[in-house]
Parts: C-alpha cells; structure tokens; sequence
C-alpha cells in the first residue's frame, strides 16, 4: 500500500462537475494499493498517518498531528502510484490491485482512519474520473509505503 500524504489548507473532489467532497485543513491522502496489501498494511498505514506529526505546534515547529489538531481527511484512490515506467513512454499498471481486493482495501483503510481520528474522513469515488483541488499547505508532502515499513 502506498500512499501520498499532503498537509492541505482544503481540498476537494468534484465529479461530473459535481463536488462529492471537500475538506478544510488536514491531509489530503492519494491511496494506490497493490495486488499484495492487506489489512495489517491499512492498520499500519492508518496509525502512521494519524500520528505524523508534521502540523505546526505554537514554536512553529512540525510537533503536532492530525489529531492533535482536529484536522480533517480526504482519501482518493489512486491506482497510478504503481506505475512502471521501466520500458517505454506509457505506463504499465500492473502492479496495481484489482479492483475485487483494491475496493475493500480501500474501504478498510477509510473507516480505519474514521475510527482512528473520531471523525468522518471524506472519499472520493472510486475508479471515477475525479478533480482533485488542493492548496498544499508549507508544502508539506510525504510518501509513504508499507513495504518499506523499516
């Protein structure tokens, strides 16, 4: 499971040109999840993204976390995140989940981080053609991967 965390002062979704969700200050999370990935990977991905303490404490130092601050959460999928571009000019997808074990990963990893932080965490819609909109916040962006959980 990989994932693109970014520290946002919003951001939204917006489909058919229709916002589906939007959040204020937190992480936008862009999830890619592979053929491999199971829960124990959304379980671990959860606890590390909710205790990231990369949020301003009063110093202005990175010392406080999303739930630390309140902060809210949109999750997109997103099975670009496993492109090969090891031969040729057009991506290779294949690494990226199927969608009968992408879906409930998904999922999973969503009402994980609900749960987690206390709170509703925006989604987008899966396999739709989704906007995403941001205002990446310092910039602050981090990568992370459970296979590199080391």
């Amino acid at each position: 499971m990989r994932a693109v965390i970014q520290r946002v002062t919003h951001a939204s979704v917006t489909i058919n040109g229709r916002e589906k969700s939007s959040i204020g200050a937190g992480f936008l999370i862009l999830l890619g999840i592979e053929e491999t990935d199971t829960v124990a990977d959304a379980e671990w991905l959860v606890r590390k993204v909710a205790n990231l303490r990369v949020f301003d404490d009063a110093d202005g130092v990175m010392n406080r976390s999303i739930m630390d601050t309140e902060g809210q959460a949109l999750v997109v999928s997103q099975f670009t995140l496993f492109a090969s571009y090891k031969k040729g000019n057009r991506p290779s997808w294949l690494r990226a989940a199927r969608h009968e074990i992408s879906i409930p990963l998904y999922e999973a990893f969503c009402d994980l981080l609900s749960k987690t932080l206390g709170r509703p965490v925006a989604t987008g819609e899966f396999g739709a053609d989704m906007k995403v909109e941001l205002l990446n916040d310092g910039p602050v962006t981090i990568c992370m991967d459970t296979k590199n959980k080391e």
